[in-house]
């Protein structure tokens, strides 16, 4: 029977959603093992004299626990 944890991030990009997304992934990568999914639970901008300067997104990463 397998383990699992849940751990939550946020990560931000000047390109886009998805962009920040793959970032926050491919950073938690670097030093968690065995992921196996993730839920974007939030999604923000932050906004600079009108335009969009920053996206924002809230992560919840899956991993299973090794033995």
């Amino acid at each position: 029977m397998a383990v699992a944890r849940v751990i939550k991030i946020t990560a931000a990009s000047t390109k886009g959603f998805q962009e920040a997304v793959e970032t926050g992934l491919s950073r938690t990568a670097k030093s968690v093992r065995g992921i196996s999914g993730l839920e974007i639970i939030e999604q923000k901008a932050k906004v600079v004299k009108g335009k969009i300067a920053e996206y924002r997104v809230t992560l919840e990463i899956t991993f299973i626990v090794e033995e």
